[in-house]
């Protein structure tokens, strides 16, 4: 397989909307931290905000590996277009080779972190679920059972 100038520049726009999304990811995620550390510094702690904070540490490490990776994959990008530039065709595909090793391991990641994020969402669902459990008309019935 012959590798072109082109190829590893149609990289670029992609490896660049990972970033962009990772970014946003790692936002989302910075102001949850600080939502809950106003909540927990106000003295509201509970168990699930305790998993929160486990899974928040987790999911922003992952993150960080998640960018890591992907700004490797865009770095080895502008390798492998200098070593075409520079005529070393074996050294440029192996270099767009890890590029394309840290782009699939950064994505692979992302997915941990999609699954992770989840999993922190049904707890939170699993607190909305109890409040549904009890709520005014339950609650109502409770009272008048209560009084018999």
């Amino acid at each position: 397989m012959e590798l072109t100038f082109n190829t590893p520049a149609l990289l670029f726009p992609a490896i660049s909307l990972l970033l962009l999304a990772y970014t946003n990811r790692f936002v989302a995620l910075a102001n949850l931290v600080r939502r809950l550390h106003d909540e927990y510094k106000r003295g509201e702690k509970s168990p699930a905000m305790l998993y929160q904070i486990k899974s928040l540490r987790q999911r922003l490490n992952l993150v960080r590996y998640m960018q890591g990776l992907g700004v490797f994959s865009f770095v080895c990008c502008v390798a492998t277009m200098y070593s075409i530039y520079s005529d070393w065709p074996s050294m440029a595909q192996y270099i767009f080779a890890v590029s394309l090793l840290c782009l699939l391991a950064s994505l692979i990641i992302s997915l941990v972190e999609i699954i992770q994020s989840t999993k922190a969402i049904e707890v939170e669902l699993s607190d909305i679920e109890e409040l549904e459990k009890s709520n005014f008309f339950t609650d109502l019935w409770k009272g008048k059972e209560e009084k018999k």
